[in-house]
């Protein structure tokens, strides 16, 4: 079920075809899709995108096969994210650092790097769709939860692959830092490699203490 926060008369109208990633809104409200990348990574941050579309842009995006990021190439991911940023009525990142995933949490960290991406936005929307069934907390903006958003919805899906674009390329620039982990090769996720590096050189400041196969101790 779609969990709706802060109601409003206009957001209860919305239909669930509206949704669908094919589907073209008939609704006159501003719209963000937020999602997030990297919550599986055992290095950097967890990364957000908060994306607003325009109307007369969600046919040409619609065509383009937007989806979710993890169903793309690198190459198609990139081409598409400059699209839609050359579109977008606004687009915005947000991040938790691997330091504040440790602190709070993925699923919490997540959850803030999202609803920063929202309030880094300078237009502000009247609706917000979130990836997931997790409402962000203390969000002054109605917003839905939409499980599978990245498969359902343009603006979610759109919002999957700026973020992950975003966060590719930062972990590339990292990885010349630190190039015993293939870090330009798996971004950032823990491939068998990337887990031998971790036994063997032990973690950078980087990578998420918290998580099991960063605690290995040096042998």
């Amino acid at each position: 079920m779609v969990q709706i926060e802060q109601p409003a008369n206009r957001v209860a109208s919305l239909t669930p075809r509206w949704l669908e990633l094919s589907a073209l809104s008939d609704t006159q409200l501003l719209v963000a899709g937020v999602d997030e990348v990297g919550r599986g990574a055992l290095f950097g941050p967890v990364v957000a995108a908060a994306v607003i579309l325009p109307k007369s842009a969600l046919s040409e995006l619609a065509a383009a096969n937007i989806r979710d990021s993890k169903q793309l190439s690198a190459v198609r991911r990139q081409q598409l994210a400059a699209q839609i940023k050359a579109v977008a009525l606004d687009w915005n990142i947000g991040l938790a650092s691997n330091r504040e995933i440790d602190r709070i949490n993925i699923l919490q960290a997540s959850l803030l790097a999202m609803k920063r991406a929202v309030l880094k936005l300078k237009v502000q929307p009247e609706l917000c769709l979130v990836d997931g069934n997790q409402p962000l907390q203390e969000l002054p903006i109605p917003q839905e939860t939409l499980v599978r958003g990245d498969e359902r919805s343009l603006v979610i899906a759109s919002a999957s692959i700026v973020a992950k674009v975003w966060r590719d390329a930062l972990v590339v620039r990292l990885a010349s830092k630190y190039p015993v982990y293939d870090l330009a090769g798996n971004k950032g996720y823990g491939t068998q490699w990337h887990r031998q590096a971790l036994q063997q050189y032990g973690p950078t400041p980087w990578h998420r203490m918290s998580f099991r196969p960063c605690q290995h101790p040096l042998t």
